[in-house]
């Protein structure tokens, strides 16, 4: 958000605006705060869910559904990020640039996809792990995101 109020400001009040910020943003920050957010997000049940039938499941079967999910994630997010590693070493390898005004160099931006995934992938592992031990055990081992409230409240509609 700084170097948006500032490129902002430098545009309407001095005719002079940051020639590099949209680069910057684009090829930086937003890979960062995606990446970097995923991981968080996941730990606090932020993620969409469908979560329709979650409460009338048998608990051995929700852990058990859980555990394959949260599995085939972990496979798909790693697969995402040994590719973001493939190509942040070849673009090191390479000192790829993009060309624009400033030349920046593209490898940093693969390698916060890398460790954004490698961070998802391990509290996927993690989730699947709990998830199936829960299932084992029979325990409530696994965090499970509180149900959503629907019933309607007073303050709701009037009532």
């Amino acid at each position: 958000m700084v170097v948006v109020v500032v490129d902002v400001t430098m545009r309407y009040a001095f005719q002079r605006p940051l020639g590099w910020s949209y680069d910057l943003i684009g090829t930086y920050l937003m890979v960062c705060v995606f990446f970097f957010a995923l991981s968080d997000t996941l730990h606090h049940h932020g993620h969409i869910a469908i979560d329709i039938f979650s409460p009338t499941l048998p608990r051995k079967l929700l852990h058990i559904s859980l555990a394959v999910g949260y599995g085939l994630s972990a496979l798909l997010l790693a697969m995402i990020a040994w590719q973001a590693w493939y190509r942040a070493s070849a673009a090191w390898n390479a000192n790829n640039l993009i060309s624009v005004t400033v030349p920046w160099p593209t490898w940093p931006s693969y390698f916060m996809v890398v460790v954004g995934s490698a961070l998802i992938t391990l509290r996927c592992v993690l989730r699947t792990l709990t998830h199936a031990a829960s299932f084992v055990t029979g325990r409530e081992l696994a965090d499970l995101p509180t149900l959503p409230i629907t019933a309607v409240s007073e303050s709701e509609h009037g009532v």
